[in-house]
């Protein structure tokens, strides 16, 4: 059977074997056993048949042979007689696809590309009426041709742009004309056939499975458009009639598709029409009505300037781009005759856009428009006009720093000097007299002022180094003499401005700010006074070169010292104790070089000494229980970017805390009777527990349960019997570390057998069993982060709330298990599932709702606090899931008195209502009623629960049917004017905007 006859025989029924049989074909042809001329003989009488399906799969066949011959396989010759033959029969289908494939071949030549196009024109002219399958078959075809063969057709002159427009003219289908933009941007002809598709209004349907998008479009046709020079004296002035359009998306598209005009026309052209776009897109920016579009406008001025002073080394007056900036300079400085116009600052906007352009831009807006506003400065008889003025002249300064660090373009080297010099030191004068004598309360003066001190020390090569030392002199004398009640910006601004200068002259705040700002650091004895954090807020501000920062910590260091042994102020040592844990959280300590050197000193030295002023005589700040969290917490910071080894050496110190033996230290664990400022050393073992990794390495601990086991039971002991709060919440946290990290998930078996019976663990009389509660719930947040015997661990725990003794703390503990822990989080290495909190809410919610219902009345509030603990930490989402059966128990815990409990109520409901308003429609009497009494009854309720209950029934009017609320809307208007002389103002803002929102309810829209 021949190849032909086979594969019609199968091309209806199965194409996959069809053109199975045109690849076999094909490597015939490649082998050498048949030859092309067989193959078209084969096709015989198939190819003259009458029937038109017939001669089209005859046709097809052929053309997935050619498809399945490699590139180099067909000569020259077979090339030309393949395309003859296909371009006699084009309108059978198939044809199409093999000359795709034809012309892609190296040995395709202009002869046969022009012989094609031909045969397309000539034999398509009813191309809109054929099946548009067709039609992208064709396009993909032209637009190869054009692609690979571009100098041939473009030989053919009009013929071809005619026949391609006359062919394509009336497309609409997305698919084709993203085809036929890519013809007619290589066209570069005709700009009517191309402009009548601007602007794009296509949007595509819905579940488009094309997703060609109206930006897809936009951007095709702005290629088109932008295409050539040519278009120029057609575009341009069409792009500013359409800019008269009240359409913003038409105007953002009219000045996008400037931009890439400007971009890519000849010089020329784009200077022809420089003044005359200049006078048409100024009223976007000076009249701004929407800020993307004066956006959008200051590129495409920008755009223009960039284009016409491409290259430019000249700053002469008679260059293109003198003559374009010249109307502007005149119309920017006839703008700022009258500083305190709204028109002032977009003024400034354009001339610093445009500087950025280009230096000489820079030049030439610097010498026409700088020396009048100098002038206008000096005359100038009001902060507020002088303010306006300088301004501008900080947006110029701005201009020209940005040059210098990221051009917009890269500018050919200029030998004139930098434009701004001639007017340094008057800039200097002013900007210095408006910081440093202008009356403080002037805030927004003295900071354009600091602003332009700023960017004259950010210029290249403007000030001298002993000019940028006098402006550091001036920050650092804002910073540290001024106030910062009510001119805190002022000072921030100072800060950051030093942090700025630090960056390219940090010599400049080590000789000069570190002493300033150190020298106002006390040595000792502080009284109440607490100036020295606004020092130690900008030293830790400027620390961020790696120089500086090694330098303030050492001086901290020395600072602390003094502290230390004076004794001092606590929370004189705790600032500088926080201000080097901020230095070094900006740093990466893993690759820090000095890594060992704060450990030494920050770690092992201070953590030593303040376990051994623990069991000193005397008063010590370093047993302060915030000294002791701080200090751990910079400990743990660091010991974190500890290799492995060294961690494993700190983990054998977790107790022991760097103490050598026969001092009179003694680790806590296992030692009984211990004095309270002993006991707060657990403080700091719990940070370094967290810190080391792997638990199982530290002092008391090996690798097999039965030494964690005791460990266990002896943390668990310590729990129970401490009184203090800090030391007993440390004690707890270093449990969950424990169970969460070093247990095997076989292992959790002793955990559970702990968190079921703590007093037998601990070996101690169950009397006070309310001690033992939240060591039950800090091994099940444990286990629960780990997704470890979840099920159980919440089934014992939600047991406890029935216990009338013990089922208000249990409720309150619930809430333990979700709340997040700086220590027991994926940062310390502990094991928290990403779906903890939808398992803990899908457990515990049903039960939560059935233990409410059968549940006395002395029970019942215990299921509503631990409810309550629940919802302030799972996701929106998951608690969406269940609001049928959370409602109705949400409505009863408005009820309980605890503040805490109602606040997170409310704020449960406040989600409820956003999310789903249908589901609370028929509780909304009794929830309006509740919410009203917890916004007026401030007798009974704190300022938290009062703020959130209006803000919940504000949300109403919004979200619920006007049917459902107006019956309601006279109680809660009374209700909510007895609370707008609240004695909070938060609260007092939010009855005001809840009053208004109730009053419009039912009111018809304003038409205005």
């Amino acid at each position: 059977m021949s190849g032909i006859h086979g594969y019609l025989m199968k091309v209806d029924d199965d194409r996959e074997s069809a053109e199975q049989i045109a690849r076999e074909t094909a490597s015939s042809l490649q082998s050498g056993q048949t030859s092309l001329i067989d193959i078209v003989q084969s096709l015989g009488d198939y190819i003259n048949d009458e029937d038109h399906a017939t001669r089209s799969k005859a046709v097809t066949y052929l053309s997935h042979v050619i498809g399945a011959l490699p590139d180099a396989t067909l000569s020259r010759q077979h090339i030309q007689v393949l395309c003859q033959f296909l371009c006699d029969r084009i309108e059978d289908s198939g044809a199409i696809m093999g000359l795709t494939r034809l012309q892609s071949l190296g040995r395709f030549t202009k002869e046969m590309a022009v012989m094609t196009l031909r045969a397309l024109l000539e034999h398509f002219q009813d191309f809109m009426l054929r099946p548009h399958t067709q039609r992208l078959q064709i396009l993909e075809l032209l637009n190869a041709l054009m692609q690979n063969h571009r100098a041939a057709l473009r030989s053919l002159g009009d013929e071809v742009i005619i026949g391609i427009t006359d062919l394509v003219s009336g497309e609409k289908d997305p698919r084709s004309l993203m085809i036929i933009f890519s013809i007619l941007h290589v066209l570069m002809t005709l700009f009517d056939s191309v402009f009548n598709y601007f602007p794009i209004t296509f949007r595509p349907p819905k579940d488009d499975p094309f997703r060609i998008t109206a930006q897809d479009l936009k951007d095709r046709l702005r290629r088109c458009i932008a295409a050539s020079s040519s278009f120029a004296p057609y575009a341009f002035p069409q792009l500013i009639e359409k800019l008269d359009s009240t359409s913003p998306n038409v105007k953002k598209d009219v000045l996008q598709t400037l931009a890439a005009c400007v971009s890519s026309y000849s010089i020329a052209a784009v200077s022809n029409y420089s003044v005359t776009l200049w006078d048409s897109l100024k009223y976007e920016i000076l009249n701004v009505q929407e800020e993307d579009l004066a956006e959008d406008t200051l590129v495409t001025l920008q755009a223009i300037a960039i284009r016409i002073g491409k290259d430019l080394k000249s700053t002469s007056q008679t260059t293109h781009l003198a003559r374009y900036l010249r109307p502007i300079t005149k119309e920017c400085n006839e703008q700022l005759q009258e500083p305190q116009h709204k028109s002032a600052k977009p003024t400034g906007q354009i001339l610093s856009t445009l500087a950025t352009s280009s230096s000489i831009a820079l030049y030439l807006i610097v010498k026409a428009v700088v020396p009048p506003l100098l002038t206008l400065y000096q005359d100038a008889d009001s902060i507020a006009r002088r303010r306006a003025l300088l301004e501008v002249l900080v947006q110029i300064c701005n201009a020209a720093v940005a040059l210098d660090k990221t051009p917009v373009v890269a500018s050919p080297p200029t030998n004139f000097e930098q434009p701004l010099l001639p007017f340094k030191d008057r800039l200097f004068e002013l900007y210095s007299q408006a910081l440093m004598s202008t009356a403080r309360e002037e805030v927004s003066f003295r900071i354009v002022a600091l602003k332009g001190l700023l960017r004259m020390c950010q210029m290249r090569n403007y000030l001298q180094k002993s000019e940028t030392g006098m402006i550091v002199q001036y920050l650092n004398e804002i910073v540290l003499t001024e106030d910062s009640h009510g001119r805190g910006d002022v000072r921030n601004e100072a800060i950051q401005a030093l942090v700025e200068i630090s960056q390219s002259n940090p010599s400049l705040i080590m000789d000069i700010t570190f002493p300033a700002f150190t020298a106002r650091l006390p040595d000792h004895n502080v009284d109440d006074s607490t100036a020295y954090l606004t020092t130690l807020e900008g030293l830790a501000r400027l620390s961020i070169e790696r120089s500086i920062s090694n330098t303030l910590i050492r001086r901290l260091l020395g600072k602390l010292e003094n502290a230390l042994q004076s004794e001092g102020s606590a929370s004189y040592a705790q600032a500088l104790l926080s201000t080097i844990d901020y230095v070094l959280g900006r740093r990466t300590l893993s690759a820090d070089p000095d890594l060992a050197y704060y450990h030494e000193k920050l770690v092992v030295a201070l953590v030593r000494r303040a376990a051994l002023a623990s069991v000193e005589a005397g008063s010590s700040i370093l047993v302060e229980p915030t000294t002791l969290d701080i200090l751990g917490r910079l400990a743990g910071k660091i010991i974190c970017a500890l290799n492995e080894h060294k961690r494993q050496s700190v983990a054998l110190e977790t107790y022991t805390l760097f103490t050598e033996d026969g001092n009179s230290f003694t680790p806590v664990p296992y030692t009984r009777d211990l004095p309270q400022r002993q006991r707060m050393t657990m403080i700091l073992s719990t940070w370094i527990l967290a810190s080391v990794g792997s638990a199982d390495s530290a002092l008391y601990t090996v690798s097999n349960d039965h030494d964690l086991g005791s460990l266990l039971n002896e943390l668990t002991r310590l729990t129970i019997i401490e009184t203090v709060p800090v030391v007993r919440h440390s004690v707890l946290r270093q449990i969950a570390l424990l169970v969460n990290r070093c247990w095997s998930p076989e292992g959790s078996s002793y955990a559970l057998k702990v968190m079921k019976d703590p007093f037998s663990a601990s070996q101690m009389d169950s009397r006070n069993s309310s001690d033992a509660v939240p060591v039950v719930f800090w091994i099940a947040k444990a286990l629960t982060l780990r997704l470890s015997n979840t099920q159980e661990v919440l089934n014992h725990v939600l047991a406890s709330l029935s216990d009338k003794d013990h089922g208000p703390a249990s409720a309150r503990g619930l809430g333990v298990l979700l709340a997040p822990d700086e220590v027991l989080s994926k940062e310390y290495g502990a094991s928290v599932r990403l779906l903890t909190r939808q398992r803990v809410f899908s457990v515990c919610v049903p039960q939560l709702a059935e233990g409410f219902r059968t549940a006395g009345s002395v029970t019942k509030p215990n299921y509503l606090v631990a409810l309550s603990g629940i919802l302030k930490y799972v996701p929106t989402e998951v608690m969406m899931t269940e609001i049928p059966t959370l409602l109705p128990l949400l409505l009863q815990s408005l009820d309980l008195p605890d503040q805490e409990v109602k606040a997170a109520t409310i704020e449960s409901l406040v989600v409820v209502s956003q999310e789903s308003p249908g589901a609370v429609e028929g509780h909304m009497s009794s929830l309006s009623t509740r919410l009203l009494q917890s916004a007026t009854d401030a007798k009974t309720n704190v300022s938290k629960v009062r703020y959130t209950a209006l803000r919940c029934l504000q949300i109403f009017p919004s979200k619920i049917k006007d049917s459902v609320l107006l019956p309601l809307k006279p109680e809660i208007i009374r209700g909510v004017i007895s609370v707008l002389d609240d004695s909070k103002r938060h609260v007092r803002k939010a009855a005001v905007e809840c009053r208004a929102a109730w009053t419009n309810l039912g009111e018809p829209d304003s038409e205005d």
